[in-house]
């Protein structure tokens, strides 16, 4: 069997496609029944007789088709120029880039689930409804880890999907494909679960100094899946959200029979991180593992090959708290079978650092339950504490009181630091980490809280002003 020659992310569009359109006779399902008694003069022939068990599709196309909505995109980019260009003091030029995708409204309220790869770098992000509305969205959480962002628009009562089951869906099950191909609005269609926990090392950082801690256990599907169907939805026949559709496996660019969806499990958590902290809260086993082979099972005296095999362990880390050791196999958790290591990311994915979780281990040639409490990425097995942190979702920054050190040396009454930065109005601004605000629009600022009071409060353009650990001082206008 020839392999796949690559892996094509689905959802940014932005050159005019030609479509070949080649009409097919479709055939009913059909029941073949054996007859071996027919009377003389009739060959023995099988009788093909139409199915009663034909898939209904209508009912899950309607509740879906009107919460998958239409996202594109602005990036702004530099042209680049050559060596000549260079030595006569040429400047790059500013240009804009559009890009289109999908998405899935999960709230009536406006929020709005797609692929980070979609939105990633948008000066602006223009989210078209099925009844042809067109809004400006906000950024509320991006995660390059699972390849899921989360966006707002200002709008109520709008249909939503709700959330399936993944872990209950099939092999062999039908599902619909839910988006926006090649940005024709409004398409569905039908396939079935080819394969689920797959892990085909797309999530990966092409910037050295970012780690991103991947997350891959795709659903794969036959469902036909195009460029510009990124972001948009998997649903079961019962309408309800399974996946996220993400990429293709596609020499050409465009769909060749495989597609890969982020299941729901995973998703579900992370809109409610990204709602209750703006950012995700991933918790850690603290073990290097790889899927478990013949050589391994027979080592470690399993009957079956599976499993995520245990190759080493963090220092202080839960598993090794908990009594985990090297060459140990990871078989459950919290009952749920792990078959490979995509799957068992998968199931550790749904819990946040603090929580405790029941692992079934494979040791010393018996089976043992072991009780982890999941850590996060620092080490920490406690999240952020309210009050602690308060995160801005309109500016894009999580604020904190600035220390009493801090306003002794800067000569400050209070005010509100920056204490990490994501997407947002503030990173536009060209705003840093560990700045501190201290007044917006001649309004002083005393603590994070009167933030958002005074935001909320103005109409128009703001201006914030506030100063860096080393004394200099930062004017930045925004608009809101």
């Amino acid at each position: 069997m020839k392999k796949v020659a690559g892996f094509v992310i689905t959802g940014v569009v932005s050159a005019v496609a030609t479509l070949f359109l080649v009409g097919q006779i479709s055939q009913q399902p059909v029941t073949i029944i054996e007859k071996s008694d027919l009377p003389l003069g009739f060959t023995n022939a099988p009788v093909y007789l139409p199915s009663a068990e034909a898939p209904d599709f209508v009912t899950a196309a309607n509740n879906s088709i009107h919460a998958v909505v239409h996202i594109k995109t602005q990036v702004k980019t530099k042209s680049a120029y050559n060596t000549w260009g260079d030595f006569f003091g040429m400047q790059p030029q500013t240009q804009i880039r559009q890009g289109s995708g999908s998405g899935v409204i999960i709230r009536e309220d406006g929020y709005i689930i797609t692929n980070n790869h979609v939105i990633e770098g948008a000066e602006e992000i223009v989210v078209s409804l099925n009844d042809n509305k067109s809004y400006t969205a906000r950024v509320i959480g991006t995660d390059p880890g699972t390849d899921l962002a989360l966006v707002k628009i200002d709008r109520s009562n709008l249909p939503s999907l709700q959330f399936g089951d993944s872990e209950a869906v099939q092999v062999g099950e039908w599902v619909l494909a839910v988006g926006n191909p090649f940005d024709l609005t409004g398409t569905v269609t039908a396939g079935i679960v080819s394969a689920k926990a797959r892990n085909i090392n797309l999530l990966r950082s092409n910037d050295p100094g970012q780690e991103i801690f991947p997350i891959e256990s795709f659903i794969q599907t036959d469902a036909a899946v195009n460029p510009g169907n990124s972001g948009g939805a998997l649903v079961n026949t019962r309408g309800e959200l399974i996946g996220i559709n993400t990429a293709i496996a596609s020499r050409t660019g465009s769909y060749s029979g495989y597609s890969f969806a982020i299941p729901s499990s995973i998703v579900e958590k992370i809109v409610r991180d990204f709602i209750e902290f703006g950012d995700v809260q991933r918790a850690f086993i603290g073990v290097t593992i790889s899927d478990v082979n013949e050589e391994l099972a027979e080592a470690a005296g399993l009957k079956e090959v599976r499993g995520a095999y245990v190759q080493g362990l963090a220092d202080g880390g839960a598993a090794e708290k908990a009594g985990i050791s090297a060459g140990d196999v990871i078989l459950s958790v919290e009952n749920v079978p792990v078959g490979n290591v995509a799957a068992l990311q998968e199931q550790v994915s749904k819990y946040r650092p603090g929580q405790e979780v029941s692992v079934g281990v494979w040791s010393d040639s018996k089976f043992k339950t072991v009780n982890i409490q999941l850590k996060g990425i620092k080490g920490k097995a406690e999240l952020p504490k309210l009050g602690e942190l308060k995160f801005n979702r309109e500016l894009g920054a999580a604020l904190a009181m600035p220390t009493k050190a801090e306003k002794e040396k800067l000569n400050i009454a209070g005010g509100a630091k920056v204490a990490e930065l994501r997407e947002g109005k503030l990173r536009a601004a060209g705003v840093k980490e560990d700045f501190i605000i201290t007044k917006i629009s001649e309004e002083p600022v005393r603590g994070p809280e009167d933030v958002d009071r005074i935001i909320l409060s103005r109409k128009g353009g703001i201006l914030i002003e506030g100063v860096y650990p080393d004394g200099t001082r930062g004017f930045y206008g925004l608009g809101v």
